[in-house]
């Protein structure tokens, strides 16, 4: 779609990312890149007496995998040649992540604001899904720009 049709998709659900699976291999990963090994991450057998019952992902883990689900279900749009992330106006945890769950990212455009001639500014509600539950994993408002080969007509 083009810039004009993105406009019009404000209030609308703009994409659904695949389900991604959240192992333990995924979780220990995460752990050693930011170096946060909290038991209820990394240890699934002392995590069986967290009110979890077994391990579960960071947070910020989850609020990582939003590039990989934008990138696999989030709108696309003609004539961007580069998106860049603007940050969250928003982030709340909802629900925690269990090893082993599956879950996808559901976007729904809220604003797009033309920041140049080659640049838009997106709001992009999202809510992360586990499967299987009511509750998601997480929700957030997402900024990002989008810029353009050429300006808009």
């Amino acid at each position: 779609m083009n810039r004009e049709e993105l406009k019009g998709k404000v209030g609308e659900v703009v994409g659904t990312s695949k389900w991604f699976v959240i192992d333990q291999a995924r979780i220990d990963r995460f752990a050693d890149v930011t170096e946060d090994w909290q038991y209820i991450h990394v240890d699934p057998e002392k995590a069986k007496a967290s009110p979890f019952g077994t391990t579960i992902a960071h947070g910020f883990l989850t609020l990582s995998m939003l590039s990989a689900m934008v990138y696999d279900g989030g709108p696309e749009v003609d004539g961007v040649v580069m998106g860049v992330n603007y940050g969250f106006d928003k982030v709340r945890f909802v629900s925690p992540v269990k090893e082993g769950a599956r879950v996808r990212a559901v976007f729904t455009m809220m604003d797009v604001t033309d920041k140049g001639p080659n640049e838009i500014q997106t709001t992009m509600g999202v809510s992360v899904e586990i499967e299987g539950q009511e509750k998601p994993a997480l929700v957030a408002e997402w900024l990002g720009r989008r810029y353009f080969a050429e300006a808009a007509a």
